[in-house]
């Protein structure tokens, strides 16, 4: 199917659909370094620019729109969240290309946090405003653990596939790994949570001339208190959730390495996102890893595109 994407950052939801089968036309986002990786990796048919500003029209027509709509305002990691941030309301301008583009499908991912705001007062606004274009609209929170990626990172998922077709999707996506395969009766040969040593345990220590991209990283010291992003990796397991702070509202959450000798390089995090080591990140150091932290674990993007039609 041809795809929109909106919010599509540095583009780990658009490579998971791309993986699918689909066919990305258009892309939008409005960070100037996500765009310069967009289209070193993935291509030119994207627009750097407010989607506030941006005409639908501008776009062509598609079978689908996806938006991971910015989530800083909704995430549970931002203590300071409000009802009234207007990051919040970014989901409107998806709302608003999917009322004036009427894709087939559309699919949008956010944080679990936004079902709580305001004692769930949000989280129904937005449900309701979904459902009532004439989308028959599902959701569920997926943990991309249970599609392969190595990383502990639960988001909600909302699918809406327009009234008058008849279309049918099997949704969620069945999930092809689990922490313990062998209690898990549902289902039938599910693997086990891929675990951090196996995702980056091969590559070399971090430095300028070990042949990978992105390979250097932060050199803010390990600090161990068990604070969010100073708690010990365990190698054993998958990592804990992938942090970006985006819009420039501050600096990046960088897990420790394993070892506890350093911080998480950008390469390291991006494996830990399901990006292939050919995926080069653009932008200072500190934007690679909010590129990074922001995207779609690109393996739960492809169970979710593999659930639609092509």
């Amino acid at each position: 199917m041809k795809v929109i994407s909106l919010f599509c950052g540095s583009g780990g939801f658009d490579l998971g659909f791309i993986k699918a089968g689909h066919e990305i036309i258009w892309a939008n986002d409005i960070d100037k370094d996500a765009i310069a990786t967009y289209r070193k990796n993935i291509g030119n048919h994207v627009l750097c620019e407010d989607i506030k500003k941006v005409c639908a029209t501008e776009a062509p027509n598609a079978d689908v729109i996806i938006g991971g709509f910015p989530c800083e305002g909704f995430s549970i990691a931002n203590i300071r969240r409000q009802t009234e941030d207007k990051r919040n309301k970014l989901y409107l301008e998806l709302l608003r290309f999917i009322m004036e583009k009427k894709p087939k499908i559309f699919v949008a991912e956010n944080v679990p946090g936004i079902k709580s705001i305001a004692n769930g007062k949000v989280f129904e606004v937005i449900l309701n405003d979904f459902s009532k274009i004439d989308y028959n609209v599902k959701y569920d929170i997926l943990n991309a653990a249970n599609y392969g990626t190595p990383q502990i990172r639960k988001r909600i998922i909302f699918l809406g596939i327009r009234k008058n077709l008849n279309i049918k999707i099997d949704f969620p996506p069945k999930p092809t790994h689990s922490e313990n395969p062998d209690a898990t009766l549902y289902t039938q040969n599910l693997k086990k949570w891929k675990i951090v040593n196996e995702a980056i345990g091969d590559l070399p220590e971090a430095s300028e001339n070990c042949g990978f991209f992105n390979h250097i990283g932060s050199k803010y010291k390990v600090k161990i208190n068990n604070y969010v992003g100073n708690r010990a990796t365990k190698g054993h397991k998958p990592s804990p959730t992938i942090m970006g702070r985006g819009g420039g509202t501050g600096g990046p959450i960088i897990i420790p390495h394993p070892k506890l000798h350093r911080r998480l390089t950008p390469r390291e995090c991006a494996r830990l996102q399901d990006f292939p080591d050919c995926f080069v990140f653009e932008g200072s150091i500190s934007s690679q890893y909010r590129q990074i932290g922001n995207a779609v674990p690109v393996n739960l993007a492809y169970h979710i595109g593999k659930c639609l039609p092509n």
